[in-house]
C-alpha cells in the first residue's frame, strides 16, 4: 500500500491546471504552486497526527470515505477551474472536510502559510482548502483502489512522515496543534504504529496513545477508549469498511467492561488502580538545537509552543509555572505603502486596540494583520505609542520588530536618512532599547560567543558529547554574500576553531558523524535556494576537510527556505534564518 501522497496531489496540479487555478485566483502560476508545495505536507501533518488516536483514526478514516469526498478529482480539476464559482465550491468542501478532520479551523494555517510564502492570505485560505479537497480525494481513490481497512490508514499517512518532515516548521505545526516540528516528527511514527497495530491485532487492553503534546496517564486510567463519533453521509462503498470499525469498537468496549470487572472484584488490583491513576506524570524532557544566529545580538523569532497543561483529558499535578514571554510585533511594509503587521498580544484588548489602531489608519482591507492572542505573554506596553508608529507602518520597505521593550528597524526605516531610528528613540524613551540591524555587527557578535564557548570545549576535562559540541558550532555565522557559495574570509577563524574541536574529539576517542546544513531565506525560488543552500552547506564541508577533519565525519545537506527560525519579514530574520546549521546525523 505504499504511496507518496505529496506527489499524487502534485499529479494532480501539473502546469496546465495550476496555470487555470491561478488565472481564477488573480495570482502568478508560481506563487500558486509555492503554495501548494507549503500547504500540502503541513495539511498530510495533520491528517497524521489525527491517526495518532484510535477515536482520530476511525472519524478520518470515515470522513476520507464520506459521500463528500470524490475519489475522481484528479481528472475533474479542470473542469472545477473552468469558472471562479467552481474553485469557491471546491474550495469551501475542503476547508469544511479538513477542520471537520482536525476539529480546529484551518485559517491559522493559511495565514501562517500566507506569512511564510508572501502570497495575499485571501489566496493562501482558498488554495489551502483546494489542496484539502485534492488530498481527501487522493487518499480515498487510493484506498478503494486498494480495498484498504482502517488499520491501514495510519500506515499509509505514517510513511508519509520522510516526505513531509523536511518542509515542516514550528510556524506550519504550532498552528495545527502539532507542536513543535522536531518533536512532532520524533514522535508521531510511534504512535501511528501502535494505532495501525490495535486496528490489525486488538489486544485485550487497548495501548494508551497519545497526541504529541499530551501528558499520558498510566495504561489502566486509558483502557476505556473514546466513543465512535456519528458519522452522517457516508457512501455505500464505505459500508463496508465502516463495519470493520464497528467490529473494532465492539471488540474494545468488551475488553474495557472486562478489565471494569476484573478491578470490582480484585480489591488489590482496584488498590494498584487508584494509586496510579493519580500519580502525575513525568514531564517529558525536552532538548532542541540552537540555531546558528542564536549568537547575534538580534532576538530570532521563535514560533509559540503549545502548553502541555492547558490540554483537556490530562491529569497533572503541581505544574510549574510558565514563565511569560515578551508580546512582539513584526511589520513589514510593501513598495506600495501596504503594511503586513504580525503580532502576538496577551489579551483580546490588546489585539481590537492595535487592529482599531491599523484600521483607522489604513481602512478595512488594505493592511494584512495575523494577531495570535497568548495569555502567557507579557503586557504589549509598545501599544501606547501605536499611533506615533503609523507613519513608519506606511513608509515603503520599512521594516520593524519589537519583542518587548527591544525595537529593532530594517530596510528603508534603518537608513539614517528617514530619521527614524532617533525618532522612535525619543518616542519610546527608556527603558526601551531602539537600534537599527547591523549584520557585520551580528557576525561579530556570534564570533566572539563561539570563540568564548570553544575555548571552554578545548579545556583538558572538557567534554565531547555530540549535543555539546553542536550547540557550541552552532554559535558561528557563516555571512556568505548574496547569492553567492564561496566561503566569506569573515568565517575563516570560526570554521578553522571548528575543525580544531573536531579534531581534538576524535583525537580523544570520540567517533563523530555530524550533518552541516545550509538554509536561506525566502527571497528567490524555492527551487533556486534550495540548490543555493546545498552548495553552501557543501562549500563549508569542503573548509572543514581541507582543515584537517575526516570527510567520512562529516556529510552536507541543503534544505533551502524551509524550517525557518525567524520571520522572513525583516532583515534580521532574514539573516537569521540564511544559516549554515549543525547537526548530529541520526541512523535512519
Amino acid at each position: 500500500m505504499s504511496v507518496n501522497v505529496i506527489e499524487l496531489v502534485r499529479a494532480a496540479l501539473p502546469e496546465a491546471v495550476t496555470r487555470q487555478l491561478s488565472n481564477c485566483l488573480g495570482l502568478p502560476p508560481e506563487a500558486t504552486a509555492k503554495v501548494v508545495e507549503v500547504t500540502t505536507p503541513a495539511l498530510v501533518a495533520g491528517l497524521l497526527n489525527r491517526c495518532a488516536t484510535l477515536d482520530g483514526a476511525r472519524t478520518l478514516f470515515a470522513t476520507i470515505l464520506g459521500q463528500e469526498v470524490n475519489a475522481h478529482i484528479a481528472e475533474q480539476l479542470p473542469r472545477s477551474f473552468a469558472s471562479t464559482t467552481g474553485v469557491t465550491q471546491l474550495s469551501s468542501t475542503g476547508r469544511q472536510l479538513l477542520e471537520h478532520s482536525f476539529e480546529r479551523r484551518i485559517d491559522g494555517l493559511s495565514d501562517a502559510v500566507s506569512m511564510q510564502t508572501g502570497v495575499p492570505a485571501h489566496a493562501t485560505h482558498a488554495v489551502s482548502g483546494i489542496v484539502g479537497s485534492i488530498l481527501m480525494g487522493v487518499l480515498k481513490g487510493h484506498i478503494l483502489d486498494h480495498r484498504s481497512n482502517i488499520g491501514q490508514l495510519p500506515s499509509l499517512l505514517g510513511q508519509q512522515l520522510p516526505s513531509i518532515a523536511p518542509f515542516l516548521n514550528d510556524g506550519l505545526t504550532t498552528v495545527l496543534g502539532l507542536g513543535s516540528a522536531a518533536a512532532f516528527a520524533q514522535t508521531i511514527g510511534s504512535q501511528v504504529r501502535a494505532v495501525s497495530s490495535h486496528f490489525e491485532h486488538p489486544a485485550a487492553t487497548p495501548v494508551p496513545v497519545r497526541d504529541p503534546v499530551e501528558p499520558t496517564l498510566s495504561p489502566t486510567a486509558q483502557v476505556i477508549m473514546p466513543p465512535v463519533r456519528e458519522v452522517r453521509q457516508v457512501g455505500l462503498k464505505a459500508k463496508h469498511w465502516l463495519g470493520v470499525a464497528a467490529l473494532s469498537a465492539l471488540i474494545g468496549a468488551i475488553a474495557a467492561m472486562a478489565m471494569w470487572v476484573a478491578l470490582a472484584w480484585c480489591p488489590a488490583a482496584t488498590g494498584w488502580f487508584t494509586r496510579n491513576a493519580v500519580a502525575a506524570p513525568a514531564a517529558p524532557e525536552q532538548t532542541a538545537s540552537q540555531p546558528a544566529s542564536e549568537a547575534t545580538a538580534q532576538p530570532v523569532a521563535q514560533a509559540p509552543q503549545d502548553n502541555a497543561a492547558s490540554t483537556s483529558g490530562a491529569v497533572q499535578a503541581d505544574a510549574a509555572p510558565v514563565a511569560a514571554k515578551d508580546s512582539q510585533l513584526i511589520a513589514s511594509v510593501d513598495a506600495n505603502g501596504k503594511p503586513t503587521i504580525s503580532a502576538t498580544v496577551q489579551n483580546v484588548a490588546e489585539k481590537s486596540a492595535l487592529l482599531n489602531a491599523l484600521t483607522k489608519k489604513f481602512g478595512v482591507g488594505k493592511f494584512n494583520a495575523d494577531i495570535t492572542i497568548d495569555e502567557n505573554r507579557k503586557a504589549a506596553d509598545w501599544l501606547a505609542q501605536i499611533d506615533a508608529l503609523m507613519p513608519l507602518l506606511s513608509t515603503p520597505g520599512a521594516e520593524m520588530k519589537i519583542d518587548g521593550t527591544r525595537v529593532e528597524l530594517s530596510g528603508t526605516a534603518a537608513d539614517a536618512k528617514t530619521g527614524w531610528l532617533d525618532h522612535l528613540k525619543s518616542v519610546f524613551g527608556a527603558p526601551y532599547q531602539v537600534s537599527a540591524f547591523d549584520p557585520a555587527q551580528a557576525v561579530a557578535n556570534a564570533a566572539q560567543s563561539f570563540k568564548n564557548a570553544a575555548k571552554a570545549l578545548l579545556a583538558p576535562d572538557a567534554s565531547c558529547a555530540s549535543a555539546d559540541l553542536v550547540k557550541t558550532l552552532n554559535l558561528q555565522v557563516v555571512n556568505f554574500a548574496s547569492r553567492d557559495a564561496h566561503v566569506p574570509q569573515s568565517a575563516f577563524d570560526d570554521l578553522n576553531q571548528s575543525a580544531q574541536l573536531l579534531k581534538a574529539c576524535v583525537k580523544d576517542g570520540h567517533a563523530l558523524k555530524l550533518e552541516v546544513s545550509g538554509y536561506s531565506d525566502n527571497v528567490g525560488s524555492a527551487a533556486a535556494n534550495l540548490e543555493l543552500s546545498k552548495e553552501r552547506a557543501d562549500a563549508v564541508r569542503a573548509y572543514l576537510v581541507k582543515a584537517g577533519v575526516s570527510a567520512d565525519a562529516i556529510v552536507a545537506q541543503g534544505y533551502g527556505n524551509v524550517r525557518p527560525v525567524a520571520s522572513n519579514a525583516t532583515e534580521s530574520g532574514r539573516f537569521a534564518n540564511r544559516r549554515i546549521e549543525f547537526s548530529e546525523t541520526r541512523v535512519q
